[in-house]
């Protein structure tokens, strides 16, 4: 069974910097992605960007370039989501997501079968 556990949300002030955990377990991970996403409250989740795990290639949705950064250990199973920078307009629950196949699309959540419990993350203007 796999389990995604994420960690590091918090409130912060705008113009700081937060760095998000997910660790992996549960089967081997090599040739799959991970992709992080951000839900906002009345809002659908969004797509913040992925990383391969075995070549460490990351993917961000065109509005997160920038101040969004994804990086993995794969000695620890874990991929993080460091974002600098933080605005009111980033806070949301953000989840890590693991898809059911290597080849499936990596920004539409649907692609995606095992979730984190998300972590939320509030920026004060």
């Amino acid at each position: 069974q796999v389990q995604l556990v994420e960690s590091g949300g918090g409130l912060v002030q705008a113009g700081g910097s937060l760095r998000l955990s997910c660790v992996a377990s549960g089967r081997t991970f090599t040739n799959y992605f991970m992709g992080w996403f951000r839900q906002a409250p009345g809002k659908e989740r969004e797509f913040v960007g992925s990383i391969t795990w075995s070549t460490g290639i990351t993917y961000y949705a065109e509005s997160m370039k920038g101040r969004f950064t994804i990086s993995r250990d794969n000695a620890k199973n874990t991929v993080y989501l460091q974002i600098h920078s933080l605005r009111p307009e980033d806070t949301a629950v953000y989840y890590c997501g693991a898809p059911r196949y290597p080849g499936d699309i990596q920004y539409a959540a649907s692609s995606y079968a095992y979730w984190g419990q998300g972590t939320q993350v509030t920026v004060s203007s």
